[in-house]
């Protein structure tokens, strides 16, 4: 096993499952932020093709474009044979004016990991201030570990490791995710608003993007809390 896997491996002992969350386009001028999550089974450690496949997640920001899609591509291969679950999400340019950056990131987080609930059957969500199952129900054990730092009023108890897309393999499979499905929106986006070259740059606050926005002004995809900077 390489490390990310390792650690997965370590934090499965005693549990059922492992969830690993995180997020991509936090930091753009554009676009939504979307995020992920990602549930591992024990299963996939005891499988060696898989254990092949997975060996190559890492931090999606030490990925190619190319390599992310590529690993995507294995990571919705093993959701098909059920040794992990993905689910994708996103909170919208609107809920980030309203919410800030912080409460839409939360909030996209919460639709993946909610997305993902809905699907299983036999685990769920561990809420905060809920110690055990109901009664009469049987419900798998699950730790969930989310990117950064602890997050604030969010509804489920949760592990927060800074860097973690560099150490939780979950949590690295569900950044390949959440970027590679906003990549994708952010293409779709620069057919709509060719101006601003959105397929380059992904809503970053890129030279070219900058030059773009004091040309052409602000297009309905751009968050306006982020532009007062540039445009003043």
């Amino acid at each position: 096993m390489n490390p990310l896997q390792a650690h997965d491996h370590s934090r499965l002992e005693g549990r059922s499952f492992l969830l690993g969350v995180d997020e991509a386009g936090r930091g753009c001028l554009a676009g939504p932020v979307v995020a992920a999550a990602c549930l591992v089974k024990p299963d996939l450690f005891l499988d060696t093709a898989a254990l092949k496949k997975t060996g190559r997640v890492n931090d999606s920001k030490k990925l190619s474009a190319e390599a992310r899609s590529l690993i995507f591509s294995d990571l919705k291969e093993l959701a098909q044979s059920g040794l992990l679950e993905l689910a994708v999400a996103q909170a919208s340019v609107m809920e980030i004016d309203d919410l800030n950056i912080l409460g839409a990131t939360r909030l996209a987080m919460r639709r993946a990991l909610e997305r993902l609930e809905s699907r299983g059957e036999g685990w769920a969500l561990p809420k905060i201030g809920v110690s055990g199952p109901l009664f009469g129900e049987e419900v798998a054990t699950v730790c969930l570990l989310v990117d950064g730092r602890p997050l604030r009023s969010f509804p489920y108890t949760h592990k927060a490791l800074v860097k973690g897309d560099g150490k939780s393999l979950a949590i690295a499979a569900a950044g390949i995710a959440a970027k590679v499905e906003r990549d994708r929106q952010m293409v779709i986006l620069a057919k709509r608003y060719p101006a601003y070259g959105f397929a380059v740059h992904k809503g970053y606050g890129t030279k070219l993007h900058r030059e773009a926005l004091k040309r052409h002004g602000p297009c309905p995809e751009h968050r306006r809390l982020f532009l007062r900077k540039i445009l003043s």
